[in-house]
């Protein structure tokens, strides 16, 4: 059984069909990126998976539970979780304690020790999160939505704002907290070259429907997508 389950979700505002239609399945433990032009409906799916949105029609499983139509907060209590592109983290307290404020939403006990290394702040455990830079703060966030022990995060756009070094640094990061098993990981992202170096499957997004589906190359392979999303169809 899937992780998560889209089948024929659609969300319309009044005439125009964000999202018109879409299945969509991801294992468990799965990384897949969603790609797609300016308008075409990623955020909105977003919207509808984590309960920002009701959906029009269809319905969405998420670990054998029909979450369709839940509020936010419940969604992320059954273990689905999502990061904004504008990290939200408590800037007066220090990144240790960030940590340990987020891992008080569950039960069992998160070792900030080990959350810190994972996200290379280890030397950073004592600073506050205001004085950090960008994307340090990127990376202090997912620590923080990790603490809660997901099964699903979404990332919308993890890297934007990033240099090379640090979104070199978060690749690491995505790839590696998918490779654990433990959570399954859908990412909306434009940076190609962040694709190229996330090499996952890739799902594309075209007038709120999937275009294609598949591994990086075979999606650049297709004529229709090069010219809609890569912006030639040489």
């Amino acid at each position: 059984m899937a992780l998560l389950q889209l089948t024929d979700v659609r969300r319309w505002f009044g005439g125009v069909r964000a999202v018109d239609g879409v299945d969509l399945r991801l294992e468990r433990g799965e990384l897949r990126a969603l790609i797609g032009p300016n308008g075409c409906g990623k955020s909105t799916l977003f919207n509808l998976i984590s309960g920002t949105l009701r959906p029009t029609a269809g319905h969405i499983l998420f670990n054998d539970r029909d979450i369709t139509g839940l509020p936010p907060h419940r969604i992320a209590r059954l273990g689905l979780r999502r990061k904004f592109q504008v990290a939200a983290v408590f800037d007066d307290l220090s990144v240790d304690d960030n940590l340990r404020v987020a891992a008080r939403t569950k039960r069992a006990a998160v070792s900030t020790d080990a959350l810190l290394g994972r996200l290379g702040l280890s030397g950073r455990r004592s600073v506050l999160a205001g004085v950090l830079s960008h994307g340090e703060r990127q990376w202090l966030e997912i620590g923080m939505v990790l603490a809660a022990a997901p099964r699903l995060l979404l990332l919308d756009e993890p890297t934007a704002g990033m240099t090379v070094r640090e979104t070199d640094a978060t690749v690491d990061l995505i790839r590696a907290i998918a490779s654990s098993g433990d959570v399954a990981v859908l990412v909306i992202e434009h940076d190609v070259g962040f694709l190229e170096r996330l090499d996952c499957a890739v799902t594309v997004m075209a007038k709120g429907r999937i275009l294609r589906s598949g591994s990086l190359a075979n999606v650049r392979a297709d004529e229709q997508v090069r010219s809609l999303y890569f912006g030639t169809a040489a």
